[in-house]
């Protein structure tokens, strides 16, 4: 029988033990666990959620690698064409960890109307393309369709379409560009789906259309396009896969990651890491000071059974071990409540929208959460652990209880 188990279950089952003076302190050291890890879940699962859909955002409309050709400018327009005759097409086999490879290309343009104008970025996508993350962002109408022939059907964003006051199954009119002393190029587009990203600096900028328009208008060959969009399995090996990429294509072709071309936003992401762990080493800190002033309250209310233990032979260790595991057993109940709070709240969350953000500053408009059973056991094991090793020390002053004194205090 574990005799120091014995000890602090009898301790904890103790009626008097509920009601006794260390009680309030006790429980204000639970609250203060339980409120320390609804905080970090809420600060995990949002800080992972808001990266993880801003970046889910700007792959979407690049994909995680773009392959483009040297001879290409910083613009957003396909100016110098790649074929589709590469060894990497459609299937990247040479490299680990692709998913998808799809060819597009893109064209600047200014929509017409009767009353107004608006510059865009059309860009052309074939049967190749991965429609994946724009069924999440479509908001009416339906995704067009280019498996076939060549048709007019343009997907195009919300803020665009308030501007325009476009609706689903409006014609437009969009000029296109020429060379100098040529007059520019007139073609017509129907809507028939609208999109929402949320990211109002990509969706202030493209229209979804036909890539055999891009060709067409371009003068290019059937098989020739502006650049190739690489999809991975797993982005934390971005970089890895962008520099395999690299090495196992044409010298004439460069390989670039969204990590790298839109740098300041992923910059700016990864400050939700450093707030994050901010607050997780606060929060435990917080709730380990708690629990000390608790467990220090707890030994000096049982100092009489502490005299008594040494006197009938009982080691310090074996002593500090029963209020180890009483601490263990507060601590672990500060970290149920704390979870089944905290675990609450982000779902309420995310199946039901609670709490707003403005777009314009994080690019969504609903607090995004993502829960994993991963980092929940890290964090409560890792809050178990710190919390406990913090105890070690003021758990010292029962070496420090002289036996004779101890069972005379009152």
């Amino acid at each position: 029988m574990n005799f120091e188990l014995f000890i602090a279950k009898r301790i904890i089952g103790n009626k008097t033990y509920k009601s006794s003076v260390s009680a309030p302190i006790i429980k204000i050291g639970i609250a203060a666990i339980a409120i320390g890890i609804i905080v970090m879940l809420i600060a995990i699962a949002t800080g992972l959620g808001l990266q993880q859909k801003i970046r889910d955002k700007v792959v979407a409309f690049n994909g995680h690698i773009e392959i483009t050709n040297y001879d290409t400018n910083a613009s957003d327009e396909s100016q110098v064409p790649i074929s589709r005759n590469q060894e990497f097409y459609p299937n990247f086999n040479n490299v680990e960890g692709i998913n998808h490879v799809q060819a597009v290309a893109t064209k600047f343009a200014v929509i017409r109307t009767e009353t107004d104008f608006e510059g865009v970025v059309v860009k052309g996508v074939g049967a190749d393309y991965n429609w994946g993350y724009f069924k999440e962002f479509l908001v009416e109408g339906q995704l067009p369709d280019y498996t076939q022939k060549r048709n007019e059907n343009v997907l195009i964003s919300t803020y665009l379409a308030n501007r325009l006051g476009f609706k689903v199954g409006d014609k437009f009119q969009t000029l296109f560009g020429e060379q100098l002393n040529k007059l520019p190029r007139l073609m017509n587009f129907e809507i028939v789906g609208i999109y929402n990203s949320g990211f109002q600096e990509l969706d202030e900028k493209f229209l979804i259309a036909d890539l055999r328009h891009v060709q067409r208008l371009n003068k290019w060959k059937a098989d020739q396009v502006g650049n190739f969009e690489v999809f991975i399995d797993d982005f934390s090996d971005i970089e890895s896969v962008t520099k395999a990429v690299y090495k196992n294509t044409n010298s004439n072709l460069n390989a670039v990651s969204i990590t790298q071309k839109y740098y300041t936003i992923f910059e700016w992401i990864k400050v939700f890491d450093n707030n994050t762990y901010g607050i997780i080493a606060i929060m435990i800190v917080v709730a380990g000071i708690n629990m000390i002033t608790a467990l220090l309250v707890l030994i000096l209310e049982r100092t009489q059974m502490i005299g008594i233990l040494k006197a009938l032979g009982s080691s310090n260790w074996t002593i500090r071990k029963v209020f180890l595991y009483n601490a263990s057993y507060l601590i672990g109940l500060g970290l149920f409540w704390g979870n089944l709070i905290g675990l609450g709240l982000l779902f309420a969350q995310k199946y039901l929208k609670l709490f707003p953000l403005n777009p314009d500053t994080y690019y969504v408009s609903t607090a995004p959460v993502y829960i994993s059973l991963d980092y929940i056991l890290l964090l409560n094991i890792g809050t178990f652990i710190a919390c406990l090793l913090m105890l070690l020390i003021p758990s010292l002053i029962i070496s420090k209880i002289s036996p004779v004194k101890a069972m005379r205090f009152d």
